[in-house]
């Protein structure tokens, strides 16, 4: 299987650093297609943790390409310091394994401050944004006046062009938000520091993918978020900004959807959400606060506790159907050792009719009823487990309950956070 799509099948923070990572050593090139730094992954390798932002997982891997393709939207400060913090690891960032794409739109401090000031008068009403100013640039990429990576190539169109663009934002900013103004000078002073720094980094990347396509590379295509933070498709509006299903790997990375190989959907034994939003099968209870506290259930990008509850198989298996789904990387598994029963929920009760759909109105959402199947427990560490066969039985009963009721086989199972402790049953590339 070449060309392989990786997606989180819930909502988002499945463990796609870790797969990423154990898959890129047989890969040639990865890419990420889409989001912005509101997504995280986190990787083990060796006891040293790694928390990713923008920079492809596969970086930390000597001797693959990576490329941040136009669909991702960029805030250069924090790719700097990403840069920076891993390059002081000794990790090796330079043109040579790095490409950003000329097309990527880049988050202005206005953005950030935008998003901020909305997030902040809503009150009540937030929908849990990481105020990053993933949504606002966005708006500005569809509404066609976004400022482009390239653009930091020549500072006088791009310092004419934030000037342009201040004139709304600040507008907004003092009179609506009655939020600080920004500067025109400040911003082209920051971005002179960008080009300095990330102008050898920029390039082509649709045309670098084509040419490894050509060379019948293999290549690893990273999304961010889950498919339910999905602007389209999932819980709208407590949803991200961009398409993280694995079909936006056609737009955000330039290729046809024929060059599509297999698609890989990481699925955290049990779930998880940041945020508000609709949560069908979330616990406020022992077994919740088990699920956090061991599974350290915080945002890598914001460090805020994730709600936690069951696995939703109704929310997985709509993944499935969306993503056209190969295999599952069922992840977590370790965390649920310990506990005396499990529950997966197989559908939901609406106004007493069941349902094995997700419904579009959020209201309506929230009002489902999770229906459990239940499971006996299993205990003992499962880290040493490189096999099925090495897993308690009634684990793997779960397992096979899991990709049964979800609609796809297992492809891998990871049994603790680090690279080995992993059981692989199915050879990508």
């Amino acid at each position: 299987m070449r060309n392989v799509v990786i997606v989180g099948a819930q909502w988002g923070d499945e463990g796609k650093g870790k797969v990423v990572d154990i898959l890129t050593e047989k890969a040639n090139m990865v890419v990420r297609f889409q989001g912005g730094n509101n997504a995280g992954h986190t990787l083990v390798v060796g006891g040293e943790k790694y928390a990713l932002h923008l920079v492809p997982s596969g970086i930390l891997h000597p001797g693959k390409s990576g490329l941040i393709a136009g669909g991702v939207v960029i805030d250069p400060e924090v790719l700097l310091e990403e840069m920076d913090e891993l390059m002081g690891r000794g990790v090796k960032i330079s043109p040579e394994n790095l490409t950003i794409s000329e097309k990527a739109h880049v988050i202005m401090p206005y953005h950030k401050a935008l998003d901020q000031a909305r997030e902040s008068r809503k009150g009540a009403d937030k929908i849990g944004t990481t105020g990053r100013g993933i949504g606002p640039a966005y708006e500005d990429k569809a509404a066609r006046v976004g400022l482009r990576m390239g653009d930091l190539r020549n500072p006088a169109a791009f310092r004419e062009k934030a000037a342009h663009a201040l004139i709304e934002k600040n507008h907004l900013l003092t009179g609506l938000y009655g939020a600080p103004a920004l500067s025109a000078e400040d911003l082209t002073a920051q971005s002179r520091l960008w080009a300095e720094r990330l102008g050898p980094y920029l390039g082509d990347t649709r045309r670098r993918l084509h040419q490894a396509l050509e060379r019948d590379d293999k290549i690893l295509f990273e999304g961010a978020q889950g498919v339910h933070l999905d602007l389209d498709h999932g819980s709208y509006p407590f949803v991200t900004s961009s398409n993280p299903v694995a079909g936006s790997v056609t737009v955000g990375a330039g290729m046809a959807p024929q060059q599509i190989g297999g698609v890989l959907a990481l699925v955290k034994c049990y779930s998880t959400r940041v945020g508000a939003g609709p949560f069908p099968t979330e616990l406020h209870d022992a077994t919740g606060d088990h699920l956090r506290s061991k599974g350290a259930e915080f945002g890598t990008t914001t460090g805020r506790p994730r709600r936690c509850g069951w696995l939703d198989a109704v929310i997985v298996r709509t993944s499935v159907e969306l993503c056209g789904v190969d295999h599952l990387a069922v992840t977590k598994l370790d965390v649920l050792a310990g506990l005396p029963e499990l529950k997966i929920a197989t559908h939901y009760l609406l106004g007493g009719e069941k349902i094995d759909w997700i419904p579009a109105d959020v209201r309506d959402m929230e009002r489902c009823q999770p229906v459990y199947e239940s499971w006996p427990g299993f205990d003992g560490d499962l880290s040493k487990a490189r096999k099925l066969e090495d897993l308690p039985a009634a684990a793997r009963r779960y397992l096979d309950r899991l990709s049964e009721l979800c609609g796809a086989p297992l492809g891998l199972v990871s049994v603790g956070p680090d690279r080995e402790e992993t059981i692989i049953l199915h050879e990508y590339f």
